[in-house]
């Protein structure tokens, strides 16, 4: 496996090697780069390695402007110092990260994930509008609070705090409110990832973004999916959280 690591601390990027080196026989380490400037030139020249360890914040800037000066040929996972309350906008969006100092267990889980990533052929690198999400976040972007509705000729505003969860239907978002009332919002689901605070919000599929206090219990459902058992549902409506979703859900729960 061919792997790249851009690492402006010298000590960390050797201790990375090695312990890549203890579990990946394969490994040909085809460059340590310093800087954007070193990685950009080298991608540039042809450079294309299977896997790349990023650290994010680097001498000459956040190592996120790569993505926009070169297109990157495979998948990152992100090293950092950042706290990890910040680093939920990675996993909301299932970027791979690794604190530092790295964990041998922390880099497991990460090189399992893409291990298993690779028969889904899912091996470009993350969205700019995802890295752009997650940098809002790491650099303290203030979540949402309240939510403004309107009822016939009545405006009211909402705070976050008292909604259930939000879904998509019929083109349009709804809310569900602590004391059982629905209301339209005037954002989609995609808008809300950047809105909503990851640690109290979880979007478990493409129709429903659930809050923490609104899960009642989860079960285990078929196809390795798990059943959330939320109040006020309509009747008949379920919802499953995707397979693809399950491990970060229950991270999520934990509060990982």
């Amino acid at each position: 496996m061919r792997i790249l690591i851009v690492e402006d601390e010298p000590l960390a990027a050797d201790r990375l090697a090695t312990m890549l080196h203890q579990r990946l026989p394969d490994f040909d380490l085809v460059g340590t780069f310093d800087s954007i400037e070193e990685t950009v030139e080298e991608l540039n020249k042809g450079l294309i390695p299977d896997l790349a360890f990023f650290d994010i914040q680097l001498a000459d800037g956040l190592s996120f402007s790569i993505f926009e000066q070169v297109k990157l040929p495979c998948p990152v996972i992100f090293t950092t110092a950042f706290d990890q309350y910040a680093l939920q906008a990675f996993e909301v969006n299932s970027i791979d990260y690794l604190l530092k100092p790295i964990a041998g267990e922390k880099l497991d889980r990460a090189l399992g994930k893409f291990q298993e990533r690779l028969p889904e052929k899912t091996t470009g690198p993350p969205s700019l509008d995802i890295l752009q999400q997650a940098l809002a976040m790491i650099q303290g972007k203030q979540y949402k609070e309240r939510f403004v509705i309107k009822s016939g000729a009545t405006i009211q505003a909402i705070p976050v705090e008292e909604i259930h969860y939000f879904w998509s239907e019929n083109k349009m978002t709804w809310i569900r409110l602590r004391d059982g009332r629905k209301h339209v919002v005037e954002y989609n689901l995609e808008q809300l990832e950047s809105l909503l605070d990851p640690k109290a919000y979880f979007r478990v599929n493409r129709k429903y973004y659930v809050g923490l206090p609104s899960i009642n219990k989860a079960t285990v459902y078929s196809n390795s999916r798990l059943k959330l058992h939320l109040p006020h549902l309509e009747t008949g409506e379920e919802v499953v959280v995707s397979r693809e979703k399950v491990q970060a859900f229950k991270a999520w729960l934990r509060g990982d």
